[in-house]
């Protein structure tokens, strides 16, 4: 079967209809930008879990295209001095160094050609065309290309250059608020669509949206964690899918990938949310990773129950868990917070210790 040849349409807002869930999520995230972050979470716990989710969105944005590499073995890549490392390795240290390139830079620069051609030169760096690399990192490509296990034609590379000016155009332009959401997700098909670079386009794009979500105010500096990888990491064949049918240019494709990503950016920052509710994080995510751990025994028992204790208490003191030690000495509760305080599961705040 023939794949079906490229489809161009207008790069251009959409108008949803009254009744369309696209203007009930313009109302949401007017809402959920205005809210001011606080809650009943440690904010070191919070900006701890900050670090872990950026870590894992970064294992996701390359995992979509196909890295296998697993949690552990990144994690003791980190940990560990190692020689040589692998591509699959490197293809994620490169994602979150452009991570902090774009949360240190883009609130002070344009989101322009020279920006996303940084962005994609860091993706790519030390990686070779077999390794996820490109030979010609951070220009458009001078090729046709094909996507693999995709019917779309991306167009000829003669047209990706005027394409992406419009693109740069499109997302600089001064439009209402209430579109901001909406122009990043038609932004991020649009590059897709367009796929200007010859390997890194999947990573450059999440990246490229990143962007845009923290100038609209959706960012760190306030304690936001979101990042649209979570959204279209956590099921690659509806990503894909939704892709697909915006590809066409009909209206019904582009507002049913409108929906799709604004609806899956709603219940991140909603998860948000919820792991500022210390009790919910408490139930759900810190007591049970401490069973986790100590079944598999990454920790002791006498470990698990100062983590418990702490996790009851998140400001404890030496005195607070001195019944865990009936009839021993303090230098071997010192010890044993010691311990923990160099695994950085606890953490010195003055002259209390809190949960990590």
């Amino acid at each position: 079967m023939t794949k079906p040849s490229f489809i161009h349409y207008d790069l251009s807002l959409i108008e949803p209809s009254f009744g369309s869930p696209l203007n009930d999520l313009f109302i949401e995230f007017d809402h959920l930008r205005r809210k001011r972050l606080g809650g009943s979470t440690h904010p070191k716990v919070f900006f701890r879990l900050k670090h872990i989710f950026h870590t894992l969105e970064s294992i996701g944005s390359a995992r979509i295209e196909g890295n296998n590499t697993t949690i552990a073995e990144f994690i003791e890549t980190k940990l560990v001095e190692a020689k040589t490392i692998p591509s699959g390795i490197r293809e994620i240290q490169n994602i979150e160094k452009a991570m902090s390139f774009i949360e240190d830079t883009v609130k002070d620069y344009p989101i322009n050609r020279a920006f996303i051609s940084e962005m994609h030169k860091m993706i790519v760096d030390g990686l070779s065309p077999g390794e996820e690399g490109d030979v010609i990192a951070g220009e458009y490509r001078k090729h046709n290309v094909k996507i693999a296990k995709s019917d779309y034609t991306p167009p000829d590379w003669i047209m990706v250059e005027d394409y992406m000016n419009e693109l740069v155009k499109f997302i600089n332009h001064d439009d209402s608020p209430k579109y901001d959401l909406l122009k990043v997700a038609i932004a991020h098909h649009r590059f897709v669509w367009i796929h200007p670079f010859g390997n890194g386009n999947g990573r450059t794009v999440r990246l490229f949206t990143y962007a845009m979500i923290i100038r609209l105010g959706f960012n760190v500096s306030n304690g936001r964690i979101l990042n649209p990888t979570a959204v279209f990491c956590s099921n690659r064949n509806t990503y894909y899918q939704k892709l697909s049918e915006a590809d066409a240019g009909t209206e019904s494709g582009m507002f049913s990938w409108c929906e799709y990503v604004l609806e899956g950016l709603k219940e991140e920052i909603e998860k948000i949310d919820k792991l500022l509710d210390y009790d919910f994080l408490k139930q759900e995510i810190l007591l049970p990773a401490i069973t986790h751990s100590k079944e598999r025994k990454y920790i002791t028992d006498i470990e698990a129950r100062i983590l418990k204790r702490a996790v009851e208490k998140p400001l404890i003191q030496a005195s607070d868990i001195k019944d865990l030690f009936a009839g021993q000495d303090n230098a071997i509760i010192s010890r044993q917070i010691k311990k923990l305080t160099e695994k950085k599961m606890l953490a010195p705040e003055a002259i209390v210790l809190i949960l990590f």
